[in-house]
């Protein structure tokens, strides 16, 4: 849709602006053509939510979803608008694509890797916060952990879209390879990402699979302390040996993880990973990533919209944050109301501890310090629905959304009629794709020192070969250890180096 001869040239005209961030261009060519939101690229797919995605133009992305596109389209190798934001570190654009109902759960047809898989392989550990929003209910961190470990005297009643059994899915989704968040966290050493998907139910234990696409140098078997160990990072093995993982685990090839850091050269993790060791492991707390009233803010946000404004009456609180914007929400406990865009932006960006103020999860009150667990909406508020483009890409259910067999099929569901959805529920809609792409082995990586050879697709297999140079990208955290050790050219080995054609061609349009 969108990609008629008659409207191709001011659709290009809107992915360069979306590209650029020109957005008196986009909102010059969306008022004339609102249909433009939904126009795609010849080559790669990408929509002009896809570049504003990318290179994080927030005002632009939140103009495209008013004007009709699609949150959860997807490009020529299956990436969602969230996919890229994610990638490239842009909270903003992932909230906002949050406040709209993205579909979080959603793989690409590549290798299977979701908006977890890309935060977590660049050390966002923001977007990981606002990607699990959705799971994580805005009750007290203990409550949740006992009710889930049996406890059923603590009376929590949490629905059932909101068990922890579908967050611990959800954060252990094995990509190609069976490689999970947790693996390419401790790969290349984000400790603070690897503690927050630990404290969200991620598995120590996982074990990658002994076929898949990707070049794995470390062997089919391997716990996500191999990859920490090749990544040479010590926090992040001390985090994983102190939620559990285990020394003694041996891959498919036979190693255990002081095998792999000898092999990578990383000698100084020798004590620590050795069978017999005596090192003393230091204690770690709960993650200040963790946020609990995330999903109820975020759930006022979608009722309410941001897009409040103030009067000058005398009548009207305003927020005493911004002073701007009318009073929307009120913290419980404590009480003190905020508007919902200041409570949001609270939710996602604060990361101090919390052990005075409240349960582990909270967020200190800007106004008394107080321990923030959940907002409420305040009487007053006026709902704003924000609207919800959803496509059709209906399918059979899978893990998370179990089909309902009281329930009538999707065939006979009145809202379809031809071409149209006049409404069709959110539990309706697969997160997943339940069809996982094809896997082919591709020959082992054997480079030693220069760079690893990139390898073209299956269908092709004699080829030039030709560097692949991977994207830098900026992490706002500072880590641990001072300055970051030197990376091995194998480091990256999944997905960083890897060649494909089809993910060149999206991205060269991207970055273009």
């Amino acid at each position: 849709m969108g990609n008629s001869f008659g409207c191709s040239v001011s659709g290009e005209r809107l992915v360069s602006a979306a590209r650029d961030g020109d957005l008196a261009e986009a909102k010059m060519l969306l008022d004339c053509n609102p249909c433009l939101a939904k126009y795609s690229t010849f080559g790669g797919l990408n929509s002009p939510l896809h570049f504003a995605a990318a290179k994080g133009h927030n005002e632009i992305v939140a103009l495209l979803l008013e004007n009709g596109a699609d949150v959860n389209s997807r490009n020529y190798c299956g990436q969602t608008s969230l996919m890229q934001a994610c990638r490239y570190g842009h909270w903003e654009v992932v909230q906002t694509l949050l406040l709209f109902r993205c579909n979080v759960t959603r793989a690409d047809y590549l290798s299977g890797r979701t908006a977890l898989h890309f935060a977590a392989v660049n050390g966002h550990v923001r977007i990981i916060r606002l990607v699990v929003a959705d799971f994580v209910p805005s009750a007290p961190y203990e409550a949740i952990h006992a009710q889930t470990n049996g406890g059923g005297a603590v009376g929590l009643n949490v629905k059932n879209k909101y068990d922890q059994s579908a967050l611990s899915k959800f954060v252990n989704k094995a990509a190609d390879g069976g490689i999970t968040a947790l693996h390419l966290a401790a790969l290349n050493g984000y400790f603070d990402c690897t503690q927050l998907l630990i404290d969200l139910n991620a598995n120590v234990s996982s074990l990658t699979f002994h076929y898949g696409t990707s070049m794995d140098l470390i062997g089919a078997g391997s716990t996500p302390l191999h990859y920490a160990a090749c990544g040479g990072n010590l926090k992040c093995c001390q985090i994983l040996l102190a939620r559990g993982a285990s020394r003694m685990t041996l891959n498919c090839n036979g190693w255990l993880p002081l095998d792999v850091a000898r092999m990578w050269g990383r000698h100084r993790l020798e004590p620590l990973l050795a069978p017999n060791s005596n090192s003393t492991m230091p204690t770690f707390p709960l993650s200040n990533y963790l946020s609990l009233p995330l999903m109820s803010v975020l759930n006022i946000a979608r009722e309410c919209g941001l897009q409040s404004s103030a009067t000058s009456s005398d009548e009207i609180d305003l927020c005493a944050v911004c002073l701007e914007k009318e009073c929307s929400v009120a913290a419980e406990g404590c009480r003190h109301e905020l508007c919902v865009r200041c409570a949001l932006y609270l939710c996602s960006t604060s990361n101090l501890p919390s052990k005075r103020l409240g349960p582990p999860g909270s967020i200190p009150c800007p106004l008394c310090r107080h321990g923030i667990i959940s907002f409420v909406k305040l009487p007053g508020s006026t709902a704003k629905e924000n609207k919800l483009h959803m496509s059709l890409g209906l399918c059979t259910p899978c893990m998370l959304h179990p089909r309902n067999l009281d329930f009538p099929s999707h065939a006979h569901t009145p809202g379809i009629r031809k071409n149209r959805v006049a409404s069709v529920p959110s539990d309706l809609l697969c997160p997943v794709t339940c069809s996982p792409f094809p896997s082919v082995a591709i020959p082992l990586c054997t480079c030693n020192e220069g760079p690893c050879p990139s390898f073209e697709p299956w269908e092709v297999e004699t080829q030039d070969e030709s560097p692949h140079h991977s994207q830098v990208t900026t992490v706002d955290q500072v880590k641990f250890e001072g300055p970051r050790q030197e990376r091995t050219s194998c480091s990256r080995m999944f997905w960083g180096r890897r060649s494909c054609s089809r993910e060149h061609q999206c991205n060269s349009e991207i970055n273009a």
